[in-house]
């Protein structure tokens, strides 16, 4: 293990708080800074589109209360001088480091030109605002964005008892995430629940003086609306790396061992690396796991040095509850080129899906079948051929 005397974290979520924690498991003894631009303790993010909405506040991360003194709360990195070793804050302090762990995550992309009462949802002050709307009981909710945050919110609001309008610009919601097959499912779910799927359509803009009273569609209809929550997806915070010469293409992009550069590190939603189950192919994982374990593996990489670095691998995997249907994918499903059923039938809202390329697994999807999903995890995690499973 090299010597570092002081390790800069910029970003306080999940990927942040592992790489601190695991600074100080390996014996780190020099200063570590913690930067996040929130002043709220680590938190859990997957809750805020489901219990929070519902009324469970508990979703600070474990070890959170354990940070110390030198955590600057609201405070955002603006930029970085990585010959000098040197970042700048938005108030104009400067600090230098002799390593630096990147875990900025991602920001809500945000359609132009809303009018109030159009939500996104990233934060916990977004949950708030959000579970307020919801519980003022709006009869016309429209949810733009099918992926997991818009359509957790549907079910979330629908559970509510709340009308809900999903618009998704694909032909079925999640279909590059799922595969055809279960996204099919995931539209007759949505419908069998009671939301009213709007497909193949994309949003143009919105009605409203001040308050959104109407979505303005692709194919020229106007969709009443009292409430909107816009699911369209993130952008990685990298704005306040340019110029720093690290390399920036959706995200931070690393070497396989989450390498930037020289003493730099990247971890979660804002790191892109070469995933080596997958030819090297660049990846940017949003999910949880992957920011849990990327922030501590980062941290550690970061102590030890390129040299003895290990090269992060772990297979990608999120699981999600959508009107009581567990669902849950392993591995990058959109790189097959084949897929097969291998388990149930999705009429009978329990299925699994082996997705394979070149006859090689790369990736599953199951819907309300764990013990399926773990076989193919596992299947997938050591390269098996599709036919050994199917």
């Amino acid at each position: 293990m090299r010597t570092l005397n002081t390790v800069a974290v910029v970003g306080a979520s999940l990927a942040g708080l592992r790489a601190v924690q695991t600074l100080r498991r390996e014996g780190f003894a020099g200063d570590i800074t913690l930067i996040g631009a929130e002043r709220h303790l680590p938190y859990n993010r997957p809750p805020l589109s489901k219990s929070m909405l519902r009324g469970d506040d508990e979703i600070t991360l474990p070890g959170a209360e354990e940070l110390g003194d030198q955590w600057l709360k609201g405070r955002q990195a603006v930029r970085l001088d990585t010959s000098d070793r040197r970042l700048t804050l938005d108030d104009g302090t400067e600090l230098g480091y002799d390593g630096l762990v990147i875990a900025t995550g991602a920001r809500p992309r945000r359609l132009p030109d809303h009018p109030d009462g159009v939500r996104t949802l990233r934060t916990v002050e977004d949950a708030l605002a959000l579970r307020a709307e919801l519980q003022a009981g709006h009869e016309r909710v429209v949810v733009i964005g099918g992926g997991f945050i818009g359509g957790e919110v549907a079910s979330t609001a629908r559970a509510l008892g709340l009308n809900v309008t999903l618009v998704d610009a694909s032909p079925y919601p999640m279909t590059n995430v799922l595969g055809a097959e279960a996204a099919r499912w995931l539209a007759r779910h949505h419908r069998d629940n009671g939301v009213e799927l709007v497909s193949d359509t994309r949003v143009t803009g919105f009605e409203g003086n001040g308050r959104v009273t109407g979505v303005r569609l692709s194919n020229g209809s106007t969709l009443p609306a009292d409430l909107v929550i816009a699911g369209t997806g993130v952008t990685p915070n990298t704005d306040w790396l340019e110029g720093s010469g690290l390399t920036l293409s959706d995200g931070v992009v690393c070497d396989e061992t989450l390498f930037a550069a020289e003493n730099v590190v990247a971890a979660g939603d804002v790191a892109r690396w070469p995933h080596g189950l997958f030819g090297g192919e660049l990846v940017r994982v949003e999910h949880w796991a992957n920011a849990n374990d990327q922030g501590a593996l980062a941290a550690l990489n970061l102590l030890t040095g390129p040299e003895s670095a290990k090269p992060y691998a772990d297979l990608p995997s999120f699981a999600t509850h959508m009107h009581g249907a567990r669902i849950q994918t392993a591995g990058l499903p959109h790189l097959a080129d084949e897929s097969r059923l291998v388990t149930g039938e999705p009429d009978e809202n329990r299925f699994a899906i082996a997705f394979a390329r070149n006859g090689v697994l790369v990736g599953a999807v199951a819907v309300n079948a764990p013990k399926d999903l773990i076989r193919l995890k596992r299947a997938t995690a050591a390269a098996d051929r599709v036919d050994a499973v199917a």
